[in-house]
């Protein structure tokens, strides 16, 4: 441990290195395709291969073939042990000293006072795949949750065919518009108990820092607008990515936040994350 600590922290002080690394800690517990990660980035297929294999070598990073893609997760054991090392012998013993300040957050459990919890869902274009998670949660859940989205870069307009399966479900379409993630960082913004990007490119950007330190997850779809094909074809891929979002509700809205504590929470959501409805193939 003497030599892998230094060599970890050796490997995470290049910035291009350290950058892949917090874009795998954003998209855990995910296996990444090496060429998203590429374009996320803005990095040569070789230049990325020897970051990889640095951080590989360093043991912060795992790969795994599916077919032909070579895919990249965190070690998060790994991860962990490293700042387990850094904070045993600091502050005399007692790492909650060297913490940081949001450390109290992080570790205590979600209250389950009378109120509602406020829930924001994010993505790039905020015109389908959010629009849809916001209308389901506030129609599935009634009084329970209050739920928002944002785009980081919304487009102008909700997407046609989105528009067309919320109503075709029966919700009200009336109340959405897109929006930009900035309206929900000002001083006067709601403090989110959940937040939850629905697609990969909003996940590999860098995170918001958020208020309260609200339970994350990733639920990453397919974008339904870069179906090629018919109007039918589309629309069938909109309902699927409609459908699957759906599904994910249905269990988020199941968890017993009453019993859980933050980390089961945490692994509860992530799992929610990991369902093997993907919604439409592209």
């Amino acid at each position: 441990m003497e030599t892998v600590i230094p060599n970890r922290l050796s490997t995470l002080g290049h910035p291009q290195r350290l950058a892949l690394f917090r874009l795998l800690v954003r998209r855990y517990p995910d296996c990444v395709p090496a060429t998203e990660l590429a374009q996320a980035l803005g990095l040569k297929p070789n230049t990325l291969s020897t970051y990889v294999n640095a951080l590989m070598q360093a043991g912060l990073i795992s790969q795994e073939r599916i077919g032909t893609s070579l895919r990249y997760a965190i070690d998060m054991d790994a991860t962990r042990e490293t700042i387990d090392y850094l904070l045993h012998d600091c502050c005399r013993g007692r790492p909650e000293i060297c913490a940081p300040n949001a450390y109290s957050a992080i570790h205590g459990d979600i209250q389950i006072a009378d109120r509602k919890f406020i829930v924001l869902f994010i993505c790039t274009g905020n015109s389908a795949r959010s629009i849809f998670a916001e209308s389901i949660l506030r129609d599935l859940a009634g009084d329970r949750f209050i739920a928002y989205s944002a785009g980081t870069k919304p487009r102008s307009e909700l997407n046609s065919f989105a528009l067309e399966v919320l109503e075709q479900k029966g919700h009200d379409v009336s109340v959405l518009r897109s929006k930009n993630i900035s309206e929900f960082q000002g001083a006067d913004a709601p403090n989110f108990d959940f937040v939850f990007t629905v697609c990969n490119q909003a996940a590999n950007e860098e995170c918001p820092s958020w208020s309260g330190q609200p339970i994350s997850g990733h639920w990453g779809l397919p974008d339904p607008v870069k179906v090629d094909g018919s109007d039918a074809e589309k629309s069938l891929a909109f309902h699927q990515t409609y459908g699957a979002l759906r599904n994910r509700m249905i269990a988020f809205l199941a968890l017993p936040l009453a019993s859980l504590d933050r980390l089961s929470l945490q692994k509860a959501v992530d799992a929610i994350g990991q369902s093997t409805d993907k919604g439409p193939q592209i």
